[in-house]
């Protein structure tokens, strides 16, 4: 499941807005905000495009997804 505030705070970091992540979804910018606030699931593929568009290096990625616990549970 997504952790939102960790998303948030890395688009903010890299002055990034929600518009980027749209351009790099395809998809509407309210479905954007639904997906990022956990309204609506995130597939593996938008996981993946929004790691690179955050620079998420492997752990991170785990942080920003899955939680510390599935990382933790496949070290």
């Amino acid at each position: 499941m997504i952790n939102s505030n960790k998303v948030k705070g890395r688009l903010v970091e890299l002055g990034l807005t929600q518009k980027d992540v749209q351009s790099v979804w395809k998809c509407a910018l309210p479905t954007v905000s639904q997906k990022i606030n956990r309204v609506r699931p995130i597939n593996l593929e938008e996981a993946d495009l929004l790691a690179d568009l955050l620079k998420l290096n492997e752990e991170e990625y785990y942080e920003f997804f899955f939680g510390n616990k599935l990382h933790n549970a496949i070290k």
